[in-house]
């Protein structure tokens, strides 16, 4: 069973409004959900004094506002103030806060471009793969970022690929990830690129689309042994998970 969460009772009757999420809270459950689940928005307008107020004045967390004033006034860094708020609740536990220092740790030093590829990276492994194509897509489509070098956009391609990829959409992924190949020359984007022609192509499409490349029809052979060696492992599982249903009801019916 999951452990029980008691939430700080206090609710803000006039909410503090974070800026770059344009959001207003009024709690510090709420303050700490948006920090956490957008750690690649934190900037140093989190650090001032107006939160430090809000918190004291309107949800009475006298203790929590002192220890960010003084953090301030030590010159204290922004991954610290925002570790300081997340653990002063019960919302996470000390494994969770470690993985959020490392997280931000790891943002610190990272361009902004790089931050919203993070944040896109998020998107598509927490499931929300059409949000993270839109913010794969702005990236490659906005005004380049000199400060990051061509293979960093090969690597947004490469993503939002797979992220089109997860949809099912395989011709609109392989079209990506050829583009991806083109800027990082990585062998595994080609054979990410063969596998979505080989479910969107008709038999002879595919056929004559590896007749064009050497290379291509090796990586084919690959891939046919790599897929049939996943079904007959998904075909064990199966197996396995059917055998275990059977004896749970031979076992109810031995106990009827």
């Amino acid at each position: 069973m999951g452990s029980l969460i008691l939430c700080h009772r206090t609710k803000a009757v006039q909410p503090y409004e974070l800026v770059r999420l344009h959001k207003r809270i009024y709690t510090i459950e709420e303050l700490c959900y948006y920090l956490c689940n957008h750690l690649y928005l934190v900037d140093y307008t989190i650090m001032n004094e107006q939160l430090c107020a809000w918190l004291e004045e309107e949800l009475h967390l006298r203790e929590l506002a002192e220890t960010l004033r003084r953090s301030m006034k030590r010159h204290g860094s922004l991954e610290q103030f925002v570790l300081t708020i997340l653990k002063s609740t019960r919302l996470y536990t000390a494994a969770e806060i470690t993985r959020l220092e490392s997280i931000l740790d790891k943002l610190k030093d990272q361009k902004e471009v790089e931050k919203r590829k993070y944040k896109g990276d998020t998107l598509f492994e927490s499931g929300e793969l059409e949000a993270a194509i839109l913010v794969y897509h702005s990236i490659i489509h906005d005004e380049r970022d000199d400060s990051v070098d061509d293979k960093f956009y090969g690597k947004v391609y490469a993503c939002m690929a797979a992220a089109y990829g997860r949809l099912f959409l395989y011709e609109e992924a392989a079209s990506i990830y050829r583009k991806a190949y083109q800027i990082c020359q990585d062998d595994s984007l080609i054979k990410a690129y063969i596998y979505c022609c080989r479910n969107f192509m008709n038999p002879m499409e595919y056929h004559e689309f590896l007749l064009k490349n050497s290379m291509f029809m090796e990586i084919e052979q690959e891939l046919a042994i790599y897929l049939e060696s996943v079904d007959r492992t998904e075909e064990e599982v199966h197996d396995e998970e059917l055998l275990e249903t059977w004896k749970e009801q031979y076992r109810k019916n031995e106990d009827a």
